[in-house]
């Protein structure tokens, strides 16, 4: 199967973290698109306790990560890491279907699918 999603290991310390601390650690990581922003898609990422038959499931660095089969051709190639900086730390997504962002840096839009632009303020 596509590793449509690459969680790095820096991630990954990070999420089983939060999992722990949020008593999730049962839970799948879920990596989703989401319309609206102001390029027109936004990621999501969460813990859920179940998946669904519309799921890809993937296993990387001892996380079970799921994302929906609609959202995988968006997804495909994206890398996940966690990143310190002097303002603090947080997670980063680099896709490279992403043909558009805005200054947030959390919305973008891909050559196949717009999703919901939003205006921004």
């Amino acid at each position: 199967m596509t590793q449509y999603v690459e969680i790095t290991e820096s991630a990954a310390y990070h999420v089983k973290e939060m999992m722990a601390h949020n008593g999730e650690e049962n839970s799948f990581l879920r990596v989703a698109v989401n319309g609206g922003g102001c390029s027109g898609l936004t990621y999501g990422l969460g813990f859920e306790e179940n998946k669904s038959d519309e799921d890809y499931m993937l296993t990387q660095h001892g996380i079970n990560i799921v994302l929906s089969k609609e959202d995988a051709d968006i997804l495909e190639g994206t890398i996940v890491d966690y990143k310190e900086s002097l303002m603090g730390g947080g997670f980063t997504i680099e896709n490279p279907n992403a043909i558009a962002s805005c200054g947030c840096g959390t919305s973008f839009r891909t050559a196949k699918k717009v999703g919901t632009p939003e205006v921004c303020e």
